[in-house]
């Protein structure tokens, strides 16, 4: 559920995309706008921004997964923040000149919605932060069942 604001940025690049997209999941769903444009919750809206929780975030939309837990840090900045995908070429990276700016929008590389934006600010080791909006999370709690 989307807690907060959403800024819109810019429309969909086509049609066809945005068609293609949808198909991933079923009406009930889907959320179009937020996966087909890159938007922005407001900050400390989002359900992940200050979640702790050990397991792996997937994208919303198409269920690909994109971080895990460990790479995940407290950026303050209100948004969810990880210094490392989950997984090599898991994330496509795109230039956004959009609000006077230039900066790097992050797109799931499998079905291409919106996540966010990569920053070189990161307090991690890598440098990085993927600024992360929740609405284009899922979170898969680590399951600490052990097999008997």
């Amino acid at each position: 559920m989307l807690l907060g604001m959403i800024y819109t940025v810019s429309a969909c690049q086509t049609q066809q995309d945005n068609e293609q997209q949808m198909a991933v999941k079923s009406v009930e769903e889907r959320q179009p706008t937020l996966h087909c444009t890159p938007e922005t919750e407001a900050p400390f809206s989002g359900e992940y921004w200050d979640s702790h929780e050990n397991g792996n975030y997937t994208c919303s939309n198409c269920n690909h997964i994109l971080f895990t837990s460990s790479a995940k840090f407290d950026s303050g900045t209100g948004w969810p923040s990880f210094d490392e995908p989950a997984v090599q070429n898991g994330i496509e990276e795109r230039l956004d000149t959009t609000m006077s700016m230039i900066r790097t929008e992050v797109i799931c590389a499998n079905c291409k919605s919106h996540l966010g934006h990569l920053f070189a600010d990161g307090l991690t080791n890598t440098g990085l932060r993927y600024c992360v909006n929740s609405y284009a999370l899922e979170f898969e709690a680590e399951n600490t069942d052990k097999a008997k």
